[in-house]
């Protein structure tokens, strides 16, 4: 593509983007003085939700790609739009989006101003940006090849290992959306001491992920439910489940402190959804998951291989020894075989059904009927799901 033309279709898409944000500007301040303007406030649908949350994105994005902290060149600005298009807004976009919907779920009923979408889009988005972040840096780790359907980023031709300084540079993106919209606000110190955490705790989870196993040390006997149940809570769970919610309850005036048990319960449902995904890895039809499962081949620290190994005799355990990590079909099918043998899939089932229960009871114990809704919100997405 000519270098000039490129330039001109960005200049021309900013253009766009900064007309929206002045729009959504002018909106705020024709709201903040007078906060009885209907117009002001925001009734969103769910299709509504998802593109007012992209146009965000454009905002964001044509923010990060203009901030004065840094001189861009042309071809600069180029890059660092390629690599955001390519690696931030290509997911699912759950948990980005569950900050809105959990902000509004608290505010119970009430329609959100402007600046309040706006808001709760920018949180969603710096999470979805966190994701990117450990996303092509664990690619890289994990020598993978796809990732959400195309090449990782570090295989596209041309990046490679600087891939990791964009895995940087995405980190920092995070604190300079926090810093442009929140700074002088009452919850800003603890945004950014949220995400640090959390950044932190994930980070942590990768570790114990990648030395529980070295590569030419497989040792199956590593593996037991405390461990699987510690690398999940600290790699998926706490970023996934818990800063949603937490995101929403900072914005929403809220002190984390208080809310121990909304984390407890959020942990827990993280780690019902890595278990359902471990199953799936194994069970589930590839056409339906979209993607080919290789836990097996990988010797994941999976669900089904802790259960499996609780469940074996003497026989079955070294036929599992024997096959467990290798790459070859044919072990890999003597592994599938050893599941069905073992019924992990009744395993399974009955291990959802007691997981919903008990989650279901936590949360309906809950006082706050605003929190009870957050949560039953986000159990019913996941429960029973198929990919």
């Amino acid at each position: 593509m000519n270098l000039r033309i490129g330039i001109k279709a960005v200049h021309l898409h900013l253009r766009r983007v900064v007309g929206l944000y002045r729009r959504i500007q002018s909106t705020e301040l024709s709201f903040s003085s007078s906060s009885s303007s209907s117009s002001s406030h925001h009734h969103l649908s769910m299709a509504d939700l998802k593109s007012t949350f992209l146009n965000v994105y454009s905002i964001l994005k044509s923010e990060l790609l203009h901030d004065p902290s840094f001189e861009f060149t042309d071809e600069s600005r180029l890059w660092v739009e390629r690599m955001l298009d390519y690696n931030v807004p290509g997911g699912k976009l759950n948990r980005g989006l569950s900050v809105v919907d959990s902000f509004k779920l608290l505010k119970e009923g009430k329609d959100l101003t402007e600046e309040e979408v706006f808001l709760s889009c920018a949180l969603g988005w710096c999470i979805e940006w966190l994701q990117a972040y450990f996303l092509v840096l664990d690619d890289i780790m994990d020598n993978s090849v796809t990732r959400r359907g195309q090449p990782c980023w570090f295989r596209v031709p041309q990046v490679g290992m600087v891939a990791i300084n964009d895995g940087i540079l995405l980190r920092n993106h995070i604190h300079r959306i926090l810093k442009k919209h929140f700074r002088g606000k009452p919850c800003y110190v603890d945004l950014v001491d949220l995400f640090n955490e959390v950044e932190l705790q994930t980070a942590c989870g990768q570790m114990i992920d990648l030395i529980t196993t070295f590569e030419g040390e497989k040792d199956l006997s590593k593996y037991s439910l405390p461990i699987h149940r510690r690398i999940v809570q600290y790699k998926t769970a706490y970023y996934s489940f818990y800063l949603p919610v937490a995101c929403a309850l900072v914005m929403a005036g809220e002190d984390l402190e208080k809310h121990t048990d909304v984390k407890n319960v959020l942990v827990d449902m993280g780690i019902y959804f890595q278990v359902q995904d471990d199953y799936l890895d194994c069970f589930a039809d590839p056409e339906t998951l979209g993607k080919i499962g290789t836990d097996i081949e990988d010797f994941k620290c999976s669900w089904l291989v802790v259960k499996a190994l609780e469940r074996c005799n003497e026989e079955q355990t070294k036929i599992l020894y024997a096959n467990y990590g290798k790459p070859d079909p044919s072990n890999v099918a003597k592994v599938k075989e050893l599941y069905k043998e073992l019924d992990l899939e009744g395993v399974f089932k009955e291990y959802e059904s007691k997981s919903y229960e008990k989650l279901t009871g936590v949360i309906e114990a809950h006082q706050s009927k605003a929190i009870q809704a957050v949560l039953k919100s986000f159990l019913a997405k996941i429960y029973q799901r198929q990919k």
